[in-house]
C-alpha cells in the first residue's frame, strides 16, 4: 500500500494534461542541453519517470528529448544513467527508427543499458536483431571501431539466451563457440600495461609487460585463466574471465543443438567412437573438431588446468575463497562436459577422484564437494568406481557437523531435489540417512520446510516409516539437543556463580547421554524410539520456549499430513496398523508445548479416521489397543480431538458387516468400557484443573453406545436405562459435566432420539448402521434402475413450465390479488 503522500504524487501525474506535458519535456530538453546538468535536471528526470510509469500507457517521447536522454547513458554520473535509463524502460522507441535506436544504445553499453535493450525487445523477432547486433560488434578487431563494449556484450548475450535460446541461428552459435574457444584458450600471458587498476587484485602499474603470475606468486607456465594474477589485465584476459562465467550455460542451453551438416558427438561416437576418443585426445588435433566439439575440449582443459591451480596455495585468503569457487565451477563445466561427450568420462575421473581425495578430510571444502557428489552420480557407474567414501561423507559427515551452515543446507538440500529419482534408484544409503537430513530440519525448519516437503515423500518406505513418524515427532527435541551441543563446545563445563540450564546439566551426565545420542543418531536401524522417551522430554522441558524449538514444532504437522499421504501408498495393512499403534503410544509423548500438542492430535485425530475408513479391519486388528486407549477416562479431558475420533471409529467399524471376526464377546467388551467412561464423566465433577468434558466427547460416546447395542440387541435395556437416567438428571436442573445450557439440551434430545429409537431394534439397527449402499447412495446415476429417468424427466417438465410463464402474459388476477 502506498502512502497518503505518495498517492497524492501518483494521482498529480497521470492527472496532467498533454499541453503541460509537452511544456514539461522543452522545459527539460533546455536544461538537459546545459552544460552541467545539476539537482534541477535530476529532479525533473526523476518526475518524468513517475509520469511515464504512472500510467499503463507507454508513451512516445520526442525525437530531441529521446536522443538526449540516450547520450546520458553514457553519462560519467550514475545517476544520470539509472535515470535515464529507467525513463527510456517506460517508453517507445521513435516510429520506424527502432534499428537504429537499438543500434544507438548498443554503442554505449553498461549494466544499465543492458536493461534498456532487453526491455525494448518486444518480440522474438527484436531479440534476434539484437543477438545480431551484438554479435556482430563481438567480432569487430580493434582497428575496425570501438570494441571497448565486448566485456559488456557478452553477459547481455547470455541474458537472453536465458529467456530465448531460439534467438540465435546454427551460424551464430558456431560463431559465438568459436570465440569462446580463442578468449578461453589464447588470450595474452603477459600483464596489461597498467590500464587496468588490477582488476581482481589491487596492485601497482608496471611499464614493462611482466609474464602473469600463479596464486602463490610464481610465473605462470601454461595459458592464462580466472585463477591467473597480474598488476593490470588485458582485453583478451577480460574475456577470458567473462567467457568462464558463460560457460556452463552456453554447454547447457545449447548442449543438445545439432550443427546442420555436422553429424552431432553422440551419433559420431556411435559410428566411430574409439576415432572421437582419440581425436579429443590431444590438443593439436582438437582443431579438427567441430566448433561445439572443439569448445567442449577447450574447455575441458581449461577446468583441469584450474584444478591444478587451485593446489597452489593462495598468498591471500581472498584468493582462497576464489579458488572454492572457481573449483564448484570447474568441476560443474567438466560434468556437463561428460553428459554431452561420454567418452570424456575417462579422462575425467582421474582429476575428478584425486580431487576429492585431497578435500574429503576438510569439511571447509565441503561446498565444494557437492559438484564432486553430482559428477560421482552422473558417471560413477559409467566408470565403475566405488562411490561409499562419498555417500559416507555427504549424507553423514555434512549434516552432523554443519547442520549449522545455512548455504551448505540449501545447496545440499538442493541437490537431493534435483537428483532425486537418481539417488533412490543408485545410493541406498540416502533413505537410511534421513536422522542425519532432518538435523537441517530441526536447526533452520523455516528455511528448510519447503526443501522436504518435497524429499521427504522419498524417504517414506515400508522399512523406514515407523522410525520416521517417530523423528517427526522428536524434531523439537531433535532441534533442542542440537542447541545444546552446540552450547557444550562453547561454554565451560562450569561456570562460578552463573546459572547453569538443567537441560545441559542432563546432556553432559553420562547417565543420560545415550538418550541425546539416539537423537542424534547419523543413520536409521537402531530401533523406532526408546523406552526412557517420557524421561527424555522432562529433561528438555524447559526448552519448550526456545524459539529455534517452537518454530521447529510449527512444522512438524505440515511434514505429517506428508508423511500419511505417503504411507497409505507403500504400505500394506499390517504397517497400517503398527502406525495406528504408534499414534496412540505417541498421543502422550511429545514435548509440553501447549499449541503443538494440539495440532499434533488434531493430525493424529484425522489421520486416524482416514486409515480406518481405508481399511475398516484395522479396527479390528487394533481392537485391543483402542479400547484400553477409549477405556481410559483421562484421555477424555487430556487428548479430547483423538479421544473422540477413536470412539466413533469403534462404534462406527466394530461390526460383522466390516469384519467378521467381530464377536458378541467383543462387542459387550467395547460398550461396557465406552459405558464406564461415559457413565464416570456424567456423573462426577471435572477433575481438579480440568474443564468439562466436550459435548461433542459425550455425544459420540451415545451414539457409539446405541450403535453397539444395534448389534447386540441383549445391551439395548442397559444403554435405553443409562439414556434414561441421564434425561431425568437433566431435568431437575443444572449438572456439573455441561456447563453451557444449549449444550445441554442438545445432549438431552440426542438421549431421547437414541431411546426413542432403540424401542424397534429393526429400524435402529437399519438406521445407526446402514449398509454402504444406503450411506452412499448414487441412485442418480444408476442406469439399471428408473430414477436417473425420472430426474430428467421433470428436469425437462420443470423447464418448459418456466419457459411457458415467461412467454404467457399475466392474467388479471394477478394484479387485482384474487
Amino acid at each position: 500500500m502506498y502512502s497518503h503522500g505518495s498517492e497524492s504524487f501518483i494521482k498529480q501525474a497521470r492527472g496532467i494534461q498533454e499541453p503541460e506535458l509537452q511544456k514539461f519535456y522543452s522545459r527539460l530538453i533546455k536544461l538537459l542541453q546545459g552544460k552541467e546538468l545539476g539537482h534541477e535536471t535530476i529532479d525533473s528526470l526523476q518526475r518524468l519517470h513517475l509520469i511515464l510509469s504512472a500510467t499503463k500507457y507507454t508513451r512516445t517521447l520526442p525525437t530531441d528529448l529521446q536522443n538526449r536522454l540516450v547520450s546520458l547513458l553514457s553519462s560519467p554520473v550514475e545517476q544520470l544513467q539509472v535515470l535515464s535509463s529507467a525513463v527510456l524502460r517506460e517508453t517507445l522507441p521513435p516510429a520506424g527508427q527502432e534499428a537504429n535506436y537499438s543500434q544507438d544504445i548498443s554503442s554505449q553499453l553498461n549494466c544499465h543499458t543492458a536493461s534498456l535493450l532487453l526491455a525494448q525487445a518486444g518480440s522474438q523477432d527484436n531479440l534476434s536483431s539484437l543477438c545480431a547486433l551484438l554479435l556482430r560488434s563481438l567480432e569487430n578487431r580493434p582497428s575496425d571501431g570501438p570494441n571497448h563494449s565486448a566485456t559488456r556484450t557478452l553477459p547481455i548475450v547470455n541474458t537472453i539466451l536465458t529467456h530465448s535460446p531460439q534467438c540465435l541461428t546454427e551460424d551464430q552459435v558456431t560463431l559465438l563457440s568459436k570465440k569462446l574457444v580463442d578468449w578461453l584458450r589464447y588470450a595474452s600471458t603477459t600483464q596489461g600495461s597498467g590500464a587496468s587498476s588490477g582488476g581482481f587484485f589491487t596492485g601497482s602499474r608496471s611499464r614493462q609487460p611482466l609474464p602473469i603470475a600463479e596464486l602463490d606468486g610464481t610465473v605462470s607456465g601454461d595459458f592464462f585463466t580466472v585463477l591467473c594474477v597480474g598488476q593490470g589485465f588485458t582485453e583478451d584476459q577480460w574475456m577470458n574471465v567473462y567467457s568462464f562465467s558463460v560457460l556452463r550455460h552456453w554447454l547447457l542451453t545449447f548442449q543438445s543443438v545439432s550443427s546442420g551438416s555436422i553429424p552431432d558427438i553422440d551419433d559420431r561416437s556411435e559410428i566411430d567412437g574409439s576415432v572421437v576418443s582419440m581425436v579429443s585426445a590431444t590438443s593439436s588435433s582438437s582443431r579438427l573438431l567441430p566448433p561445439k566439439e572443439r569448445l567442449r575440449e577447450k574447455a575441458f582443459q581449461y577446468c583441469q588446468r584450474l584444478i591444478e591451480q587451485c593446489d597452489r596455495k593462495a598468498q591471500k585468503r581472498t584468493d582462497t575463497d576464489l579458488q572454492k569457487a572457481c573449483l564448484i565451477e570447474a568441476v560443474c563445466i567438466l560434468d556437463c562436459v561428460c553428459v554431452e561427450d561420454a567418452s570424456m568420462v575417462y579422462r575425467a575421473f582421474p582429476c575428478i577422484k584425486a580431487l576429492f581425495g585431497r578435500l574429503s578430510s576438510d569439511l571447509s571444502f565441503a561446498r565444494v564437494l557437492l559438484p564432486v557428489a553430482q559428477f560421482y552420480l552422473n558417471h560413477g557407474e559409467m566408470a565403475a568406481v566405488d562411490c561409499e567414501a562419498m555417500w559416507r561423507l555427504v549424507f553423514g559427515r555434512f549434516p552432523a557437523e554443519l547442520f549449522n551452515d545455512p548455504f551448505l543446507a540449501h545447496e545440499l538440500l538442493r541437490f537431493l531435489r534435483l537428483n532425486l529419482e537418481s539417488l533412490q534408484l543408485q545410493v541406498p544409503q540416502y533413505t537410511r540417512h534421513f536422522p542425519n537430513l532432518l538435523k537441517f530440519l530441526a536447526w533452520d525448519s523455516p528455511a528448510v520446510v519447503d526443501d522436504f516437503v518435497d524429499l521427504l515423500p522419498s524417504l517414506v518406505t515400508s522399512g523406514t516409516a515407523l522410525e520416521l513418524l517417530h523423528t517427526l515427532l522428536d524434531l523439537p527435541c531433535l532441534s533442542a539437543t542440537l542447541l545444546l551441543q552446540l552450547r557444550s563446545m562453547c561454554l565451560p563445563i562450569s561456570e562460578s556463580g552463573g546459572r547453569s540450564l538443567a537441560s545441559m546439566d542432563a546432556f553432559r551426565n553420562p547417565s543420560f547421554r545415550g538418550l541425546f545420542l539416539f537423537l542424534l543418531r547419523g543413520e536409521a536401524g537402531s530401533g523406532d524410539t526408546i523406552d526412557r522417551l517420557n524421561t527424555l522430554l522432562e529433561l528438555l522441558s524447559e526448552a519448550a520456549n526456545w524459539p529455534r524449538v517452537v518454530q521447529c514444532a510449527q512444522t512438524v504437522p505440515i511434514l505429517l499430513h506428508i508423511f500419511f499421504n505417503t504411507i497409505i501408498t507403500v504400505a500394506d495393512k499390517a504397517l497400517l496398523g503398527q502406525v495406528i499403534l504408534v499414534l496412540l503410544e505417541r498421543s502422550s509423548l511429545l514435548l509440553n508445548i501447549p499449541k503443538y500438542i494440539i495440532e499434533i492430535h488434531r493430525v493424529f485425530s484425522r489421520q486416524l479416521l482416514r486409515l480406518c475408513k481405508l481399511h475398516p479391519t484395522l479396527v479390528m486388528d487394533q481392537s485391543h489397543e483402542l479400547l484400553d486407549f477409549a477405556g481410559a477416562t483421562s484421555n477424555v479431558y487430556s487428548k479430547e480431538e483423538i479421544y473422540t475420533h477413536v470412539v466413533w471409529a469403534l462404534g462406527e467399524y466394530l461390526s460383522v458387516s466390516y469384519d467378521s471376526r467381530c464377536s458378541v464377546k467383543l462387542i459387550t467388551s467395547c460398550f461396557e468400557a465406552l459405558e464406564a467412561v461415559l457413565f464416570e464423566i456424567t456423573s462426577s465433577a471435572p477433575p481438579p484443573g480440568t474443564g468439562c468434558p466436550a459435548p461433542r466427547v459425550i455425544t459420540t460416546l451415545m451414539n457409539a453406545l446405541a450403535k453397539l447395542a444395534s448389534r447386540s440387541h441383549d445391551l439395548i435395556p442397559r444403554v435405553s436405562l443409562f439414556l434414561s437416567k441421564m434425561r431425568n438428571v437433566s431435568r431437575s436442573g443444572s449438572v456439573s459435566w455441561c456447563a453451557d445450557e444449549e449444550d445441554l439440551v442438545s445432549i438431552v434430545t440426542l438421549g431421547e432420539e437414541l431411546w426413542s429409537l432403540l424401542k424397534m431394534p429393526g429400524v435402529a439397527q437399519s438406521v445407526l448402521n446402514p449398509p454402504p449402499h444406503v450411506a452412499t447412495p448414487q441412485w442418480h446415476r444408476d442406469t439399471n434402475v428408473a430414477m436417473p429417468l425420472q430426474l430428467r424427466t421433470l428436469t425437462r417438465l420443470t423447464q418448459a413450465h418456466a419457459s411457458h410463464a415467461q412467454h404467457t402474459p399475466a392474467s388479471p388476477s394477478a394484479h387485482t390479488g384474487t
